[in-house]
Formats: structure tokens, C-alpha cells, sequence
């Protein structure tokens, strides 16, 4: 019941942001991906995409040819070759992919290290793979660690602290060209997460004025009315823009929203005076060709890593301390996956069952009169205490060996009594007012 855990990826390192856009799989499920086919060795898949990486989590029995299943899956699937997919794909298997995720959860991969959004992404991708019903076992208890590991670097090290977000770079990045930006107005295209940071930061940063437009009018209103800023229809785009100074753009779109074509005549009427432009969105909004036009600046993410750099430094100490409960972290779950298992499980309920009858045994010798504590006695109880211990499992430990015969259902059985006798010892939330359990 060997288990082979695959993870395939691009990030901001390992591909420029071209590449990145032609595999970008966020609108894809993840069965879209025919990789859980009757016959394949893959049992489980999770997929997650972002603006600086994309990545699959892939969990079954171990095969050499796993990793260029994946690979030839994704690249299909996005209408392109293998060949080229491999050339900027990394690949990391069993308890390098555990720690490659833990670090992704983390923030400690990111182009900022301490970003909270890709903690919130990931939690949307298992959201979905579990609507899905591609998480299973391992996919379950590898994200739930992952998101456990993410809590206890925020709360264990100051990393979280000094976080930045690209929405901030690409704002510190508008203060390097414009200095002041106190005379200046901000457009944001696009009303998701990355706007609302962008919109954030502006407000700090001290912009004269800020402006949202989205395809979805209402959402532009709903968040405009929330950082005090003017709506503007999708339909008035290019009319507004030449009112503007500062644009920075993050939708969703799957083509360029802005042409070179187009800013010509938004120029004229601003009497060519600079207009900055920050494309964070991937696929990119902006048409790469407004850099040659004159008094026209374009950055897009791929250019903000100059600003993320400044950064780094001042977190290397905090990141290193985050590596360490990494490593705690990939070492207990090398343990639980060793535990799936039927022989570990058993031999873990025998012995917390010894443990338990000891245990008790003890409290209750404290209580007994020495005079009628004979030896017979004593033996008797001990007996008594491991017997019943032993009876008790009789029935859980004739269900798993029943269960290791079904390949398909052997490893939630085993994962399934080891978190009813909680033999990994995982930390039992505090209990609330009500005696439920509170989860964090």
C-alpha cells in the first residue's frame, strides 16, 4: 500500500510571465484533467493557479511515468506541447512535494515572502477539489497540514509582520516614478482581491483621487463605495482614462483589455503627459507595445521584482526560523504516511491501549489499601486492565485487517481510525461555551 505523492509546477522563477499565461489553469476543475481515468495509478489531484504560479498535487500508487502523465494532461489540456511544458516545469515527489507545498502555504516561495493571499488561493483549490471528490486521504491530510504549518509561522515567527503583497510593490513602484502622489489619480481595472490591496495602499500612499472599473458594474460600485473612490462603467474605460495618471490593472480576462491602438487618442487629450501602467493580471491585460509609445510606462509582474528584492533581506532571518517548522512539520507527516499502513496502526493501538491500562491501573493501586494490595491481587488487576484493553480493540482491529484486502478503501479506513483514536496525537481544539469544539 506504497503511497507516491507527485507535484508538478511553474512559478514566477521557472517561467516568464508568457509562459505562465499559456498554461494558467484557473477557470479549469479538477477533473478536467483526464488523470483519474479508470487503470491510472493517480487517485487523487489537486490543482491551483495563480498570477505567479501553477501547480498540481497528485497522489496513487507509484509509477515511473507519473510525472509525464501530468505533464502531458496539463499541456493538452491547454492546447500545447509536452516538450515545452517540461522545459519550465519542476517536479518534486513525496516529502519534497510535502515540503514544497508546506512552503508554498507559507508564503515562503512566494515573490514576496509573507504574502497572505496564496493561503486563501490554496484554500480555494482544496474548497474545490473537495466539491470535486478529488481529495482524498492523503490530498485531505496533506492540505489540512499544510494550512496548520501556515498558522504556526504567522504565530511562531514575525514573518507575517513585515508582509507586502504585489499590489504594494506595484504602489511603491508608482511612488519611485511619480514621488508624490498626493496631485495624482489611480484608475484599477479589475474590483478582486488584488484591486482591493492595490486600492489599500493607494489610500496610504496618499492618492488624490482613485477610480474602479470592472465588466460587472455593481461590483466596481460595491468596492468603490468601500474605499471612498469613483465608479466608472467597463463601457467608459478608454473616455476616463485620460483622466488618470496611474492605472493598475487585475482582471480576470482571458486577452488584452487595453491595445497600443487604443492610447493614442487617449494621449492627445491628456496633451502627452506620463501615464503609468501596472499589469499584474496573468493572462497580462495590457499589450506589451504601449512601452514604445512616448510618455507611456508598462510594468507587469515580472518587472516588480526589483521592488520585492528591497524587501528579502529583512525577512531572511524569520524565514530561516519558518524553514525550521517546516522541516518539524515534513518529519510528522513522513510519519503519518508511514502509519497508512495496516502493521504501524495496529502495533499504535496495542500500545496506546497498554499505555491507557497502565495508566489507570496506577491511579487506582494510589486509591487501594496496602494490606489488601497482595501480590495475586495485583496481578490479577493488572491482567484484568491489558485484558480489557485488548478486547476492546478486537473488534477495530478485525475491521482494518477486513478493510487492507480492498485496495480502494484501505487507506481511509486506517487514516479513519487513526483519527477516532487520535494515534497521531494531533491537538484537540479548545473546547467553547457550549462545549463544542472551537476550530481555528
Amino acid at each position: 500500500m506504497e503511497q507516491k505523492i507527485c507535484l508538478v509546477g511553474l512559478n514566477h522563477r521557472t517561467a516568464p510571465v508568457e509562459i505562465r499565461e499559456k498554461y494558467a489553469l484557473d477557470r479549469s476543475g479538477n477533473r478536467d484533467l483526464p488523470l483519474l481515468h479508470s487503470g491510472s495509478p493517480l487517485r487523487e489531484v489537486l490543482v491551483f493557479s495563480t498570477c505567479n504560479r501553477v501547480e498540481i498535487v497528485a497522489a496513487g500508487s507509484p509509477e515511473p511515468e507519473t510525472d509525464r502523465r501530468i505533464m502531458t494532461a496539463w499541456a493538452e489540456h491547454c492546447g500545447r506541447e509536452t516538450e515545452e511544458l517540461a522545459r519550465y516545469a519542476y517536479v518534486h515527489h513525496d516529502l519534497k512535494a510535502v515540503e514544497h507545498l508546506f512552503k508554498v502555504t507559507s508564503s515562503l516561495d512566494s515573490m514576496v515572502i509573507g504574502e497572505p493571499q496564496i493561503l486563501g488561493q490554496i484554500k480555494e483549490a482544496y474548497k474545490k477539489a473537495l466539491e470535486e471528490g478529488t481529495a482524498g486521504v492523503v490530498v485531505n491530510r496533506l492540505l489540512h497540514k499544510a494550512f496548520s504549518v501556515a498558522k504556526r509561522i504567522r504565530t511562531e515567527t514575525r514573518i507575517a509582520q513585515s508582509a507586502v503583497s504585489i499590489s504594494y510593490a506595484a504602489v511603491e513602484l508608482a511612488k519611485d516614478i511619480f514621488a508624490d502622489l498626493s496631485m495624482r489619480r489611480a484608475m484599477l481595472i479589475g474590483a478582486g482581491e488584488m484591486a482591493e490591496l492595490a486600492a489599500s495602499h493607494l489610500l496610504e500612499a496618499g492618492i488624490k483621487e482613485l477610480l474602479v472599473t470592472n465588466r460587472t458594474f455593481a461590483r466596481a460600485k460595491e468596492m468603490a463605495g468601500r474605499f471612498e473612490a469613483i465608479p466608472v462603467p467597463f463601457a467608459e474605460l478608454f473616455d476616463t482614462l485620460s483622466q488618470v495618471d496611474i492605472v493598475i490593472s487585475s482582471t480576470g480576462s482571458s486577452r488584452t483589455i487595453i491595445q497600443a491602438g487604443d492610447m493614442h487618442q487617449v494621449l492627445k487629450a491628456r496633451k502627452f503627459s506620463p501615464m503609468f501602467f501596472i499589469d499584474i493580471a496573468v493572462p497580462r491585460d495590457i499589450d506589451p507595445d504601449l512601452n514604445r509609445l512616448d510618455n507611456v510606462y508598462l510594468y507587469d509582474i515580472d518587472d516588480l521584482k526589483g521592488v520585492v528584492e528591497e524587501n528579502l533581506n529583512r525577512r531572511k532571518e524569520e524565514a530561516e526560523l519558518a524553514q525550521e517548522i517546516v522541516e518539524q512539520e515534513v518529519a510528522s507527516f513522513e510519519s503519518w504516511l508511514k502509519s497508512l499502513d495496516l502493521a504501524p496502526t495496529i502495533k499504535d493501538l496495542m500500545q496506546q491501549a497498554e499505555d491507557l491500562a497502565d495508566k489507570e491501573l496506577r491511579k487506582t493501586l494510589k486509591r487501594m489499601n496496602p494490606e489488601d494490595l497482595t501480590p495475586e491481587v495485583r496481578q490479577a488487576m493488572e491482567t484484568l486492565a491489558r485484558s480489557v484493553g485488548k478486547k476492546l480493540l478486537h473488534h477495530p482491529i478485525g475491521f482494518l485487517k477486513r478493510k487492507a484486502k480492498q485496495e480502494d478503501s484501505a487507506r481511509s479506513s486506517i487514516s479513519l481510525v487513526r483519527r477516532l483514536f487520535n494515534l497521531d496525537r494531533d491537538p484537540v481544539p479548545p473546547r467553547g461555551p457550549h462545549g463544542r469544539n472551537q476550530s481555528s
